[in-house]
């Protein structure tokens, strides 16, 4: 069995050591999250974990790590027996593969018993392992929600009940989940963050000479890991006596009305939903002042519990990202502690408090003294943990000499036609559609966002689990079945298949006790209908037309309102802007719409307008995608008042790459942005050539939307149900 890198020799990382160690300490803490930037020791940490986790007593032979207490009760196994003899093993790590299915997780049918003994017997999931362990999911933000919430269930409850293929059985299933992402792949929807009892960041060393250390010890360990191991055995040991003393003192910790009001305050003044915070914050603060070995919960354990039990569970705005106002939380605890005529312990020294202490009655004995916050070495790639994000969505040409022409004068160079419409000072600044135009390059914050309008790909998809466009999925409603794939087996199905033979096999009325004969070429797998995730590309039109004041906020609301509907409904994002001379990808498909929304914020406007560049730009990092992602279809979203005015023959050349663009059969739609009284309707022209339908700005919204429909007595039902959705 190969070695992990010992825990006591990850520099730095304190709060990701903490939070580990606080859920060793009391696993009723409910888990922690780990967000950070890649190479920064977080697998490394996690894995590490369980070799100073001291060993635990099991009965022997069984597969559900059922503890001696549990002996004379049932498993899906049978009874245990009173006198079953016990064993000690060490804590196991699960880790959850990213392409885990449900059977795999919580369990199933036992197939080849099924086929060769014709009995039903309960086959163990990941889950059933790691009870009494640790269940360890990297990259948990890329897993389908319907599996996090299987987990998170599991987690919460202690128990996995399975209900299927025949199967009805329920066991024990108490394991400390620990999940880590990085949040430039994506976040988690907020009622998976509230599973999670806590949520540390980390972050790679800035300082040269920490991040020397890291590169040292990485070194060593790969070039004599037993050797290096040996170094740090001691303080292995130490930590596993003290997690050992903090499990001890826990039970006996003494919450008192002024620690719970204290608590109550802090969740409170916050203003975090339910009472989840509340409770996980008290176990918390418990758990660390056993680790500190009080027997009484103080201020400081009160602030550390609240710094990893709050920040992913207070309300805050679409796209923030999680974190805690440390000033606000300091107010609300005060300066005051509990009267106390026992002095068991200096309250002040907290393992969490790493940005105002660095003492020895810390964890810094997880890590052999070395304090360096937010630090870390990685098992995996350590000389990654310096990578920043791509500079990718850097502001777009800028100091192009064409970026100090008149809007109007843009206006005109490509169709021939001025716009009065669009004029610096057709309108008013307050307001009123295409209001005063701004400087080039000035950018325009958006509003709040709003619920938008569902906008699919047509037809019937083949990719990952979502909620846009309809797909075949391992989710859904069950349409057919197929050959066998391992796993969700149709029953109906597989005795269908098996129905034709059964003569051929011997099978004879009054024998085998009616028992069906079955072979394994008769398994059938279910086909569901569900929905997909796919890549939405936005292709936005930066330009001078567009940089009106109220246009460009109407714009970047728009698109923000999409973003968070791509957000919610699991989707890839991709930003392509152009504007001035050329285009440029801002965002590469993502599924970070967090990104997206900040690259969406720092989007600037001015110049001409290169449609075709645009769109050509967009084919090009579409044909690139496809070939990294074959099954996720693409739905682009071009957002433009259809002017073209870069170039000559702009805007020919700009309907042949909207008539490229089509010709790969992608899925588009064309907002217009084009307001007033006076339109040329370039827009729409454009969505003929794309074959995309035709948007209005003012119709992305869902109320805007049942206005127009409302409003027009005949309206074109192929055109809605095209947008809707409802296709063949």
């Amino acid at each position: 069995m190969p070695l992990h890198y010992p825990f006591s020799a990850v520099v730095g990382s304190d709060d990701m050591a903490l939070a580990l160690l606080l859920n060793a300490v009391s696993p009723s803490v409910g888990g922690v999250l780990i967000r950070g930037e890649k190479g920064t020791a977080k697998s490394t940490m996690v894995r590490a974990l369980a070799g100073i986790l001291p060993q635990i007593e099991v009965v022997a032979g069984d597969r559900f790590s059922s503890a001696p207490s549990d002996r004379g009760t049932d498993t899906p196994d049978g009874p245990i027996p009173h006198d079953a003899p016990t064993e000690h093993r060490p804590v196991r790590l699960v880790e959850l593969p990213i392409g885990a299915t449900e059977d795999r997780i919580a369990g199933s049918l036992h197939l080849e018993k099924a086929l060769s003994e014709g009995v039903t017997a309960f086959e163990p999931g990941l889950l059933a392992r790691a009870h009494r362990g640790l269940l360890y999911v990297d990259e948990v933000n890329l897993l389908h929600d319907h599996v996090v919430d299987q987990l998170l269930d599991a987690a919460a409850m202690g128990r996995v009940t399975v209900e299927r293929d025949g199967v009805s059985v329920e066991h024990a299933a108490r394991f400390v989940l620990i999940g880590t992402m990085n949040p430039e792949e994506g976040e988690l929807r907020p009622q998976l963050l509230d599973r999670f009892g806590l949520t540390v960041e980390v972050s790679a060393p800035r300082e040269a000479a920490l991040r020397a250390e890291v590169i040292r010890r990485r070194v060593a360990f790969d070039s004599d890991p037993e050797s290096f191991s040996a170094t740090f055995a001691a303080d292995e040991l130490a930590l596993r006596e003290r997690i050992v003393a903090a499990r001890e003192r826990v039970s006996g910790i003494e919450l008192t009305d002024w620690a719970l009001t204290k608590i109550a305050t802090v969740c409170a003044g916050f203003d975090v939903d339910g009472m989840r915070a509340d409770i996980v914050t008290a176990r918390t603060a418990a758990a660390h002042a056993a680790w500190e070995g009080r027997t009484r919960i103080t201020r400081a354990d009160i602030r550390v519990a609240a710094r990893m039990a709050l920040p992913h569970r207070r309300r805050r705005a679409p796209f923030d990202a999680p974190g805690l106002d440390e000033d606000l939380l300091d107010s609300l605890l005060g300066d005051d502690d509990e009267p106390d005529p026992r002095d068991d312990g200096p309250a002040s020294d907290s393992r969490g408090e790493n940005d105002k202490n660095d003492d020895d009655n810390n964890t810094s004995d997880s890590t052999t003294g070395r304090q360096a916050p937010q630090s870390g070495a990685s098992a995996e790639d350590t000389g990654d943990a310096g990578d920043t994000e791509s500079d990718a969505g850097e502001d777009g040409p800028g100091s192009e000499s064409s970026n100090d022409t008149d809007t109007a004068t843009d206006a005109d160079a490509g169709t021939g036609t001025g716009d009065p419409q669009q004029g610096a000072g057709d309108a008013g600044e307050n307001g009123r559609p295409g209001g005063a135009a701004t400087e080039p390059g000035t950018v325009t914050a958006a509003s709040d966002p709003y619920r938008t309008r569902l906008l699919t790909v047509a037809g019937t998809g083949h990719g990952v689990s979502g909620r846009r466009s309809r797909a075949i999925t391992t989710t859904g409603r069950r349409t057919g079945s197929t050959g066998f794939t391992g796993s969700d087996v149709h029953l109906p199905a597989t005795i269908r298949a098996a129905a034709s033979h059964q003569a051929a096999r011997g099978r004879e009325s009054g024998r085998d006790g009616g028992r069906l004969l079955l072979s394994a070429r008769d398994l059938r797998s279910a086909v569901r209908e569900g929905r997909e995730a796919n890549l939405v590309l936005f292709c936005v039109d930066a330009s001078g037309s567009m940089a009106a004041r109220t246009r460009m906020e109407q714009v970047k609301t728009a698109i923000l309102s999409l973003l968070l509907d791509a957000y919610r409904r699991r989707d890839k994002v991709g930003l392509v802007t152009f504007r001035g001379s050329g285009a440029q990808v801002a965002l590469p498909p993502t599924s970070s719409v967090d990104v997206a929304a900040a690259r969406l914020a720092e989007l600037p406007a001015g110049g001409r307008t290169p449609l075709a560049e645009g769109l050509l730009t967009a084919a090009e990092l579409l044909r690139v995608e496809r070939v990294r992602d074959p099954q996720r279809r693409p739905l682009v979203v071009v957002v433009t008042d259809g002017r073209a005015t870069h170039g000559p023959d702009a805007l020919a050349r700009s309907r042949a790459a909207a008539a490229g663009l089509a010709s790969h059969g992608v899925a588009s739609v064309v907002v217009d942005c084009e307001s007033g009284r006076f339109r040329m309707g370039l827009a729409s022209e454009l969505a003929t050539h794309l074959g995309a339908d035709h948007i209005p700005l003012g119709e992305v919204t869902a109320e805007g939307l049942t206005h127009t429909v409302r409003t027009h007595t005949a309206p074109d039902r192929r055109t809605t149900a095209l947008t809707e959705g409802e296709v063949a």
